[in-house]
């Protein structure tokens, strides 16, 4: 970034939510390819970098380790099958080997995220 743009106030509006989907703030002129230039009164103010869907399930479970204080993996059942509904809400399955990533970092089987998973669905009745 600029020495100038980051005291903007459209930069330090998006800014919390840019860092909490795992994205970077850069220069507009340095945008590339998927980058999205935001504007402000018909001005480039800041772009956007967006994560690769597998960084951005990478950065959701560390601020889950963050959130609850201690490894994913430390945690009790009833939490883990509480992150694995935080989780699929926030599209972790979709992602390729999302399952495997969560089951890793929970320090669980792929059959036990599969069980979470079903169990939750059963209690939705779906």
């Amino acid at each position: 970034m600029s020495a100038a743009t980051p005291d903007h106030p459209f930069v330090a509006a998006v800014k919390p939510l840019v860092d909490a989907m795992g994205g970077e703030l850069v220069v507009p002129d340095r945008a590339e390819g998927d980058d999205v230039v935001l504007a402000w009164e018909g001005e480039d103010v800041v772009a956007v970098r967006l994560p690769h869907l597998s960084d951005s399930l990478d950065h959701i479970l560390a601020e889950l380790e963050r959130r609850h204080g201690m490894p994913l993996a430390e945690l009790d059942r009833r939490t883990k099958q509480s992150v694995v509904r935080v989780l699929e809400a926030r599209g972790a399955f979709s992602v390729r080997h999302g399952v495997e990533t969560v089951a890793a970092a929970l320090g669980v089987s792929r059959f036990t995220v599969y069980n979470y998973l079903n169990r939750e669905n059963a209690a939705k009745g779906g």
